[in-house]
């Protein structure tokens, strides 16, 4: 009976560990790009291009990554981001999209700069059920759960911020005439859809300039809008071309009302390259905190990001404010994998995206915060309007929350 007894409690001992592991790995749920020491993540940017500005979303995004690496990871994983230039073409974005979920094998794919863009792979992530998270773009699409339940925005859509343009010129220039450049895509049809919806009717637009991204410039539609006799002009482009927009009405010594989307609200890849005497003046809106604003100098939240950007940024431009946003939705993404646990398949990677409940980061403008909704997808969704006196951007009026 004794042997016998010692032989059960040998085998019990060498059982023990099994379980053990048995149970751990139980616990342990991972799809492709996921496991215990790694989470691997996939981005596509326009690291060259006509928009290689937006580059700025990736690289700030990924130097974040760096530094929660560094702080010991995620749940005791790393994260390891994969950019792939495409160069803001469609067909480049969907060979690397395939590349970075075929062959590279990504859990997810996030920060994809543009509508166009992440157009061209919409269907194709969400037939795969990859999810593709938090998008540099604000198109209305991107909320759709019904029929794209894997994807997911971030920032205000388009028509949010095309409706509250539309509220600012009806209080302030009622009698306006109306122009709009705008890019000949999504992006574009977006912002002057909303602007007819916000404004009642099409009716006070007296003028519509579409350009496209391989244009060398938009001279002859600003030429066409002054010649319309405009007096309110809103600039629906993408940096290069706002930057083209708003020095060329300063050229001709044209001097409308100037509203540029949040999208090229950038000091230093926008207005300085403008002019700054030509963008003085120029309205638009912003959801983050200016780091160019005087104001924030004792805000915690500047603070932290600014000490992010002087230890992995050092070299950055700290008025470029799309650092702030590449920070922001990568702070965002982290915030979903830590609630992902150790359960980082697909599906619960996508749950706990359209599941965010109150979360406040660093650089979101005060009085905001990150939520949505199995139902409501778009996690940001209030704007602040601000005009530009020269060096800095000053908020003006109430925060509006849509």
């Amino acid at each position: 009976m004794a042997r016998f007894a010692r032989l059960r409690l040998g085998a019990a001992c060498i059982l023990l560990p099994l379980l053990a592991a048995g149970t751990a790995s139980a616990q342990s749920k991972y799809d492709p790009g996921a496991d215990d020491k790694t989470i691997k993540i996939g981005t596509t940017a326009p690291l060259s291009g006509p928009v290689s500005a937006f580059a700025q979303i990736a690289k700030s995004a990924e130097a974040y990554f760096r530094k929660v690496n560094d702080d010991g990871g995620v749940n005791g994983r790393r994260i390891q981001m994969i950019i792939a230039d495409d160069a803001y073409s469609p067909p480049k974005t969907v060979e690397q999209t395939r590349r970075l979920v075929e062959s590279e094998e990504v859990l997810l794919i996030f920060g994809g700069v543009g509508t166009p863009t992440n157009s061209a792979v919409h269907k194709y992530l969400n037939d795969r059920k990859v999810p593709q998270l938090f998008l540099g773009s604000g198109a209305a699409k991107w909320d759709d759960p019904k029929n794209f339940p894997w994807t997911v925005g971030w920032q205000p859509t388009y028509r949010d911020e095309a409706i509250a343009y539309a509220k600012y010129i009806k209080a302030s220039h009622a009698k306006a005439k109306i122009g709009v450049l705008y890019q000949n895509d999504d992006l574009g049809k977006d912002y002057l859809k909303a602007l007819e919806e916000g404004l009642g009717s099409g009716e006070a637009i007296v003028a519509r300039a579409a350009y496209e991204t391989s244009a060398p410039t938009v001279d002859t539609q600003i030429l066409q809008l002054k010649t319309a006799g405009t007096d309110v002009v809103l600039v629906a482009a993408t940096p290069k071309f706002a930057a083209q927009a708003i020095r060329k009405i300063g050229e001709i010594g044209w001097k409308p009302t100037t509203i540029i989307s949040n999208v090229s609200a950038s000091i230093s890849g926008v207005l300085e390259p403008a002019g700054k005497d030509n963008s003085t003046g120029v309205i638009s809106s912003q959801y983050l905190k200016d780091a160019t604003d005087p104001a924030n100098k004792d805000d915690a939240g500047y603070k932290e990001w600014l000490a992010f950007m002087d230890k992995y940024m050092p070299d950055a431009n700290k008025n470029d404010w799309l650092n702030v946003y590449g920070y922001t939705i990568a702070q965002t993404l982290v915030t979903v994998l830590k609630a992902s646990g150790n359960d980082l398949t697909r599906a619960n990677v996508i749950k706990q995206a359209t599941t965010l409940k109150d979360v406040k980061l660093p650089m979101l403008i005060n009085g905001t915060a990150v939520n949505n909704s199995p139902e409501h997808y778009t996690p940001m969704t209030s704007l602040q309007l601000i005009r530009f006196d020269g060096t800095r951007w000053v908020p003006f009026g109430d925060l509006l929350k849509n």
